[in-house]
């Protein structure tokens, strides 16, 4: 057996120079544990956190198309290092990102029963597209967003960089419109849409149009593609921090942190919107015992259910709820969710039934919490998200699905 000799100039210095830190490091006593947590650190985030997402696609259309022209699918997400955790990039996102400007063109849309939504135009006049040819996105933002959210106006930038043409469409007293008729909107309400996606169908007939929903924004675009099949008026959709099964995100909404960071401050929006309309709703809902809703799910239960026709809460999130409704789509979607997002928990996502059946692709990373995929040590402007937005919608517009 064969021993290095400690004479060979090379090893030498290694030896000289790795004494040398052992050195500095005794000398220090705060570095050597400083060192070690950020290796863990380093370590864990490398190891663990950065991933591939995870796809699951039956439908070959769909599968090729992201394969051929959505190179973010295979990318490893690298989430913003120094905030991955959930809770922390759902609360950070809104904090701090970036609010583009965009000028709206408002349009308020009368609707039959006499109420309106507010649909905000980026007509992007200056795309060397033609108007009457040029492709349109419809943006339906979450709960309680508009078109003034910064998750909105990012997207509706990134439609406009790509030459298309972006119209957001705001629920029922949202977005400066005023409510006029005793009804607001919920998750299984799709008569707005279809009426909405019928004006800009009847408006510009010669372009094709898609929609784009966030969080319950996503959930109402699944529901109306789901019910009109082949008649959606749609190319394709996008459902971005889908919820699946509302039953399993009430409870996870409603656990100590979750009630804090989230539950609380939506249920107190909801509130305070009806506090300046609840004199339209007197006849039909307790409204004064709505008001003193302080989760979600106790403000559904006394007033969005009893609204829409619902026996109970129960009753209301079993039919809004999408994983058992995957099969009736015609139109193709693509979903991203977080496997950490606690609107929708990674055991709600219905991965197996996607995998089955055609018109969808699931796309879930590791990481991202609900409506965040930060990304880069400044996370300001463009994420994971807006990447997986652009590029998707280019390629259904650009290529649309082929058999070949």
């Amino acid at each position: 057996m064969t021993f290095l000799r400690t004479e060979h100039p090379s090893l030498c210095r290694v030896m000289d120079t790795s004494g040398r830190i052992l050195q500095y490091l005794q000398d220090r006593p705060a570095l050597p544990l400083t060192f070690a947590v950020g290796s863990l650190y380093a370590a864990y985030y490398l190891c663990v956190v950065v991933k591939r997402p995870q796809i699951a696609c039956g439908d070959k259309r769909l599968q090729k198309l992201i394969e051929r022209h959505c190179p973010v699918a295979r990318e490893y997400y690298w989430p913003t290092w120094w905030c991955f955790q959930a809770h922390v990039m759902t609360l950070l996102r809104a904090l701090v990102q970036s609010w583009p400007h965009v000028d709206y063109r408002g349009e308020l849309l009368p609707l039959p029963d006499g109420g309106q939504v507010k649909l905000d135009w980026a007509d992007n006049d200056n795309s060397p597209i033609p108007s009457s040819s040029r492709p349109t996105v419809i943006l339906l933002p979450g709960l309680t967003g508009a078109s003034d959210e910064n998750y909105v106006l990012h997207m509706v930038q990134e439609t406009l960089e790509l030459g298309y043409r972006c119209v957001v469409f705001n629920n029922r007293g949202q977005g400066g419109a005023d409510l006029l008729t005793p009804r607001t909107y919920c998750a299984t309400n799709t008569e707005d849409l279809e009426c909405v996606v019928s004006h800009i169908n009847k408006t510009f007939p010669n372009a094709k149009i898609m929609g784009v929903g966030v969080s319950l924004g996503a959930v109402i675009l699944f529901q109306y593609l789901a019910n009109k099949g082949k008649e959606a008026g749609l190319c394709a959709g996008m459902c971005i921090s889908v919820t699946w099964n509302l039953p399993i995100s009430a409870d996870s909404l409603e656990r100590p942190l979750s009630y804090l960071f989230y539950n609380k401050y939506l249920a107190r929006n909801l509130v305070k919107k009806l506090k300046s309309t609840g004199h339209m709703f007197k006849n039909d809902v307790d409204v004064d015992h709505a008001l003193k809703s302080r989760t979600i799910r106790e403000f559904d239960e006394r007033f969005t259910s009893k609204q829409f026709g619902y026996e109970s809460c129960e009753d209301y999130y079993k039919d809004a709820s999408l994983h058992h409704k995957i099969h009736l789509l015609h139109v193709p979607v693509l979903t991203l969710n977080a496997a950490d997002d606690t609107f929708s928990p990674l055991d709600a996502i219905p991965v197996e039934k996607a995998k089955q059946n055609d018109n969808i692709a699931m796309v879930i990373t590791a990481h991202g919490g609900h409506i965040g995929f930060l990304e880069g040590s400044i996370p300001r402007d463009r994420n994971y998200m807006f990447r997986w937005f652009s590029q998707y919608v280019d390629a259904v517009f650009k290529h649309g699905f082929k058999d070949d």
